[in-house]
């Protein structure tokens, strides 16, 4: 099964219900309302397209509005789950507080967040962390504007930009690794909430480049060329690293791999339709996570969510800060799972 990735932003609704008796969990009908990460998006799809086809009862909502634009939804209370590209960040943390909407952080995947360009581009294979930065660090904005400027040696032409809108865990994620702050970074790029506005944008420029989610290039692996990324870490791999499922399971693809999320609201987890929704989510996040073009997290990251979400462990893996580097959901989720 591939991704069906939506053609434009907005909500998808999809009819869901209950596996049989005794598989997963009982519920006679009811709603579950998802909003948030377009680059989750096609896990939750995917799931909910399972969900349904034993349980015609439940109606899940799917909406992509971003990341942050799910948050928004979420901590005024109007949606059930957020799907997230980042962890939650100090402002959302507050914004859910003064809404007294308590949440359970449950990672579901890996993404190898992507770095794309034209197939008509023949020069740029590989980007070093420092050019990338170079290129999308605020001081860029109106000053690096061509290939040659990134690197000596590529075309003296106009370097066209694609990426994600500000409200994306995917820009906050890729600014902090990249830039080494969330937000930092030009403002002079053509920005979208749809990913496939970016595929469509990159694919048809030939001085474009673009950066989304893993599983939009894979859809779309005809129309883009995939750039390997060199973080000068030894450790990490020799030289140039091309995203893959295999690179992100054994930690080289640095430092654009990341965890994606589903956040339960507290007060909805005991609702039979989203309790069972999200026990079967985290039972097929394994399979549909590698099937839409994602990675799997180990089968103990798995086990260690189900407890947290069993539990009704709140609060966020990361203290709320927001988008971090380089880290371990297994040994998080251990350190702040149940007691």
């Amino acid at each position: 099964m591939r991704p069906r990735l939506p053609a434009v932003v907005g909500a998808l609704v999809v009819g869901a219900a209950l596996v049989p008796c005794g598989a997963i969990g009982e519920a006679a009908g009811g709603r579950v309302a998802i909003d948030g990460s377009s680059t989750v998006y096609p896990i939750s799809e995917a799931v909910s397209e399972e969900f349904r086809k034993s349980n015609p009862d439940i109606k899940v909502t799917v909406g992509i509005s971003g990341t942050g634009g799910g948050f928004k939804k979420f901590c005024a209370g109007e949606t059930d789950i957020s799907d997230a590209s980042r962890p939650i960040k100090p402002t959302e943390v507050e914004a859910c507080a003064a809404s007294r909407i308590e949440y359970i952080e449950l990672p579901v995947a890996y993404d190898a967040l992507s770095v794309v360009v034209n197939p008509r581009n023949t020069w740029a294979e590989c980007f070093t962390t420092a050019e990338l930065k170079k290129l999308w660090e605020p001081e860029a904005q109106g000053k690096v504007m061509r290939w040659n400027q990134i690197r000596p040696g590529w075309p003296d032409r106009e370097v066209h930009l694609f990426g994600p809108g500000v409200d994306s865990g995917t820009y906050d994620y890729f600014t902090e690794a990249i830039n080494g702050k969330e937000h930092a970074s030009r403002g002079d790029f053509q920005s979208s909430e749809d990913d496939n506005t970016l595929v469509q944008g990159v694919s048809s420029d030939p001085n474009a480049l673009g950066f989304f989610g893993f599983a939009y290039y894979e859809e779309n692996r005809t129309r883009l060329k995939l750039a390997a990324i060199d973080d000068g870490k030894p450790e990490n791999g020799d030289g140039c690293i091309a995203p893959s499922v295999e690179a992100v399971e054994k930690g080289t693809y640095q430092p654009l791999a990341r965890p994606l999320f589903v956040y339960v609201r507290k007060a909805a987890a005991d609702d039979a339709a989203v309790k069972s929704y999200v026990t079967f989510y985290l039972e097929k996040a394994p399979e549909l996570a590698r099937e839409v073009g994602y990675i799997p997290l180990p089968a103990e990251a798995y086990r260690l969510a189900r407890a947290r979400f069993d539990k009704r462990v709140t609060a966020s893996l990361f203290g709320g800060k927001g988008s971090q580097v380089g880290v371990t959901i297994v040994d998080l989720l251990k350190k702040n799972g149940p007691s």
